[in-house]
């Protein structure tokens, strides 16, 4: 007898098996927006489906507590295939009014009521490794127990990928953090903090810790800060703004209309893609932020050379010789994708795999080097386009992934 933990934290016993019958068609390593997605549409076609993780476990503990969804509404639907589970369902099931910009707490228990509708197998315990073993592979748990799968999709997110520059490295955890550790911003109330990054994480933490009661500095490399969506007479052309944007409106015009056809993205040589990918996610913050920063400093066009802990201070040295003098620094510096720092990754899964600087380099389905892996989210964005950071992106890649498997269930090519 294999016991495995369900979401009701109770222990079932799953039944003996044939020699190589796995206990699941798919296990989905990952309960965000992507996994829970991928779960309802491969459960609709038939499958038999296991999600690993806590439900929407990075977007509730990792992200700044108190923030505001970049994308539109209509761009944070979480996809499932009867769009019986849309956010719209969601907030007349829970008599919430519709609100734009969307708040963080709304889409997370958005997508935690999105699981329970979906009544997919749960697994809340994590995963410690994947490896696989002949034609199936072996989940193993971080409490010894253990499920196996025919396939496995990893759609663990971008919690691994914190880009912590080289020059804040020195610097003890409570002098320095990321946006995507999950420190509370009132932790920072009557402090001192420089925060360093021009996207739209950054710019929203500054914004939130400043209405919390801190000295804020935000340092930037580029110039001048950009805002998504500022050329606002571009979406009021009728329909020469439908031929310039789409409705996930990710990218600038033009570029947005392209990015939403992953297929389309998919088929040019990776240099173009790359090219299409970083003009798309440059670092921007949304139309709704300035008003919130006219209080805070902002020194644009310089970067940060040395970051010394001095005591209970961090000395910042800029490129311009001027030193700054704060309590704490928080990156706001991005991510970088490398599925080798995927812990549960076994070291031989990694080795096999062909990658493309730290992304898998994948085929339609999704499909990875290793038959029967597969990734969803952020780490197919070098593969099909940056559509694939975001949460618009859960629609195709639910789609691509379901009617892949579905097609294939014998044959893990």
């Amino acid at each position: 007898m294999n016991p495995v933990t369900n979401s009701s934290n109770h222990i079932r016993t799953v039944s003996p098996k044939k020699p190589l019958s796995p206990d699941y068609d798919v296990a989905i390593i990952g309960a965000g927006p992507y996994g829970l997605s991928a779960a309802a549409h491969l459960k609709a076609k038939g499958l038999g489906v296991c999600v690993f993780g806590e439900p929407m476990e990075f977007w509730a503990d990792k992200m700044p507590s108190g923030m505001l969804l970049r994308s539109p509404r209509v761009a944070s639907n979480i996809s499932d295939p009867q769009l019986t589970m849309t956010l719209d369902k969601y907030e007349a099931a829970s008599g919430l009014e519709p609100r734009a910009p969307l708040p963080l707490v709304t889409f997370v228990d958005y997508g935690r009521w999105f699981q329970r509708q979906m009544k997919a197998d749960l697994i809340r315990n994590p995963v410690a490794q994947v490896r696989r073993e002949s034609s199936q592979f072996r989940l193993v748990l971080e409490n010894g127990e253990s499920v196996s799968s025919r396939r496995a999709v990893v759609a663990a997110g971008i919690g691994s990928f914190q880009r912590k520059p080289a020059v804040f490295a020195d610097l003890p955890p409570m002098q320095a953090s990321h946006c995507y550790q999950g420190r509370k911003i009132a932790d920072f109330t009557g402090r001192r903090v420089a925060v360093i990054g021009a996207g739209q994480s950054a710019l929203e933490s500054a914004a939130l810790l400043h209405e919390a009661g801190s000295d804020v500095e935000i340092i930037a490399t580029i110039p001048n800060l950009r805002w998504i969506g500022q050329h606002t007479w571009l979406h009021h052309l009728g329909p020469v703004s439908q031929l310039l944007y789409s409705k996930h409106d990710v990218g600038p015009a033009g570029i947005s209309r392209l990015v939403a056809t992953p297929k389309i993205v998919y088929s040019f040589p990776l240099g173009i893609r790359d090219k299409i990918r970083t003009r798309a996610v440059r670092p921007a913050g949304s139309k709704w932020l300035p008003p919130r920063l006219t209080s805070v400093k902002i020194s644009t066009g310089r970067t940060v050379r040395a970051a010394q802990s001095v005591g209970e201070e961090v000395r910042l040295v800029l490129d311009d010789g001027s030193e700054r003098r704060v309590d704490h620094v928080l990156l706001g510096t991005g991510y970088d994708v490398d599925i080798a720092r995927y812990n549960f990754l076994s070291s031989g899964l990694v080795t096999e795999m062909r990658r493309l600087d730290g992304y898998p380099s994948l085929r339609s389905g999704f499909r990875s080097s290793v038959p029967g892996l597969h990734f969803i989210g952020a780490t197919a964005a070098r593969s099909f386009g940056p559509l694939l950071y975001f949460v618009a992106g859960t629609e195709f890649a639910s789609r691509e992934l379901s009617g892949h498997i579905s097609r294939n269930r014998l044959n893990l090519g």
